[in-house]
């Protein structure tokens, strides 16, 4: 894990070197003080030498201000490494998103893959900026502190080791409690951004359910569940004060009598007033260090739940990658299923969703698919454009199984509208290209013509230069759906799929849209789902789904003749009441 996160910071390791060695010469800096400051006392002010305090003095300022150029350097590097790590480290995330299948999405929640890139990254962020200040700072300080006083008096530097062992036990007692509410918490944080999701991107239905109070509670029972999560540990974590105050304050009245009373019988020979005051200073340094490692395992241990999820996104594989030796051409827009088994379960060992399929399209033949929610109609097209691998059996187009094919040729060349129309912020044309990034606007006015899109885009006062909302927020569904459409079309592609992408279109405009394809992309093998019989009765063959199997497959005149379900659904919806959900 560790490996697979440094390789990330690349190009931000000079800053992450520099860090440790400013703090390091921080830290000396900061020791030296108090040996001058005992010299000064001793040999200046005791012996009343003027000079040698100004000499002394001096130097002091001087190790003073190269110890804040070393602090304030140390800050600046290790803030430029941390967010260059946490940029290349949610680069490096979100180019993996983008190389994942629907089955590798389908592994994570949406909400759950926000938090690993936005708090799950800061955490780590600010995890690795504390280490490399602290974990050389704390540590080093600490141990030139302790060398320092036993250098003065070992029998006075002693009652540190005491202090430290028994402050190390007792954080280590309170760091191990604590770290297992802080590896829970993200779950939490999950949930959370999942609530937040849902509730703005459906902030519409909420609006007109008058659910407002129900999401509200919905929210407050995520945020109270991390609210406790902190609470529980934080209680636990808060005590590092008082134990670390103790600890100080019982070390510096036990070293104050123990060297005042070594002075005292000495008569200053073994052990000096401004020894004593460097040991006081010391006593805090070294004290302070263990409470700053104590913080550092406190971040660690949060951060180490962070890191875990990060890895598990750069970790997962892609379940869909480009074979060795990919094909770059599709002939045509034949297709051919063979036997085909297909199970969301990432394994294949779950219930098939598609049984048994084995069809035979023609190029540039028009196909319906009718059935009923859940009839599998969407996870059969998924095969084709390969969103999804099969579990048995074989899916080619153009003679070639779809598993041979270089990715970005099969997908330009089947074009699929999805289920669900996404459109992105920015003007009509932005989102037309999308199908086609260089396509020109006489292109994609061709595409909307087809599509029955300028009929309203001519209206709007910018064309095809007015803005989307986030979301196709400011179109109406059946006018989002003849874009998501259009920008399929640009593409040009063999074979075009239309996945119940016009239900939100009136039968008038949906029977120009079926006209304008026969006419003008005959070549095209054309798969349209849909729901109304009218919207495909007219094509060449029409598979009816039922339960994850090919129930019927052939012309409109032949189902109505042979096929039950499509002659007892086309009488239902002739009659005006009836569709594929219905109970037969």
């Amino acid at each position: 894990m560790l490996k697979k996160l440094a390789s990330y910071i690349r190009e931000y390791k000079a800053p992450s070197i520099a860090t440790p060695i400013c703090m390091i010469f921080e830290v000396l800096f900061e020791i030296l003080i108090p040996l001058l400051m005992a010299s000064i006392v001793d040999d200046g002010i005791g012996k009343g030498d003027l000079p040698h305090i100004y000499k002394v003095g001096a130097l002091m300022i001087l190790l003073a201000v190269l110890g804040l150029i070393s602090g304030l350097l140390g800050g600046v590097f290790a803030a430029k490494a941390a967010t260059g790590f946490a940029k290349n480290l949610r680069k490096g995330m979100f180019d993996r998103i983008q190389t994942f299948s629907f089955g590798n999405i389908d592994h994570f929640s949406t909400s759950s893959l926000i938090t690993r890139l936005t708090t799950d990254v800061s955490n780590i962020q600010n995890a690795y900026q504390m280490i490399l200040r602290m974990c050389f700072r704390a540590p080093f300080s600490m141990i030139l502190a302790m060398t320092a006083a036993f250098i003065i008096s070992p029998k006075v530097a002693s009652i540190y080791l005491v202090a430290v062992i028994f402050l190390s036990i007792i954080l280590f007692t309170i760091m191990r409690s604590a770290m297992k509410y802080f590896s829970s918490v993200f779950k939490k944080y999950d949930e959370l951004n999942m609530t937040v999701q849902e509730n703005v991107g459906a902030i519409r239905v909420v609006k007109s359910f008058v659910r407002e109070e129900y999401e509200k509670s919905r929210f407050k029972k995520a945020s109270d569940n991390i609210y406790h999560m902190f609470q529980q540990a934080e209680k636990r974590v808060i005590l590092n004060g008082p134990v670390m105050m103790l600890t100080v304050y019982s070390c510096i009245l036990i070293i104050s009598w123990v060297g005042a009373h070594i002075i005292v019988q000495s008569g200053g020979t073994t052990l000096a007033t401004g020894d004593l005051m460097s040991l006081l200073t010391y006593c805090m340094n070294i004290l302070m260090s263990l409470m700053m490692i104590s913080m550092i395992f406190v971040m660690v241990s949060m951060s180490i739940a962070s890191a875990e999820r990060i890895c598990e996104v750069l970790d997962e594989e892609a379940d869909i990658v480009n074979p060795e030796d990919p094909v770059f051409e599709v002939k045509d827009g034949s297709i051919v299923f063979e036997d085909v088994d297909f199970s969301y379960d990432r394994e294949g060992k779950g219930e098939p969703v598609l049984k048994d399929v084995s069809l035979s399209i023609k190029s540039g033949e028009t196909i319906g698919i009718l059935g009923g929610t859940g009839s599998a109609k969407t996870s059969l097209v998924n095969l084709i454009s390969r969103l999804y691998d099969v579990t048995q059996g074989s899916v080619k187009v153009g003679g070639v199984d779809v598993r041979e094919y270089d990715l970005k040729v099969l997908r330009d060349e089947v074009s699929v509208v999805l289920q669900k129309n996404v459109l992105f912020s920015g003007s009509i044309l932005d989102n037309l290209r999308w199908g086609k990034e260089d396509a020109t606007e006489e292109e994609c006015m061709e595409a909307c013509r087809l599509a029955c899109a300028d009929e309203f885009i001519e209206k709007m006062p910018e064309k095809y230069e007015t803005k989307i909302e986030q979301g196709g927020s400011n179109v109406s569904g059946g006018q989002k759906q003849r874009l998501c459409i259009a920008r399929a079309l640009i593409k040009k592609p063999k074979v075009l799929i239309l996945d119940d992408s016009t239900s939100a279109v009136d039968t008038a405009t949906d029977a120009k849209i079926r006209k304008a394809f026969r006419e003008a992309i005959p070549g095209t093998t054309k798969i349209i789902i849909a729901q109304r019989i009218s919207s495909v009765q007219d094509a060449d063959h029409i598979i009816v789904m039922d339960n994850g199997r090919v129930n019927g497959f052939g012309t409109h005149d032949e189902l109505l003749k042979d096929n039950a379900i499509y002659r007892e659904v086309y009488e239902s919806q002739t009659s005006g009441n009836g569709d594929f959900d219905e109970p037969r």
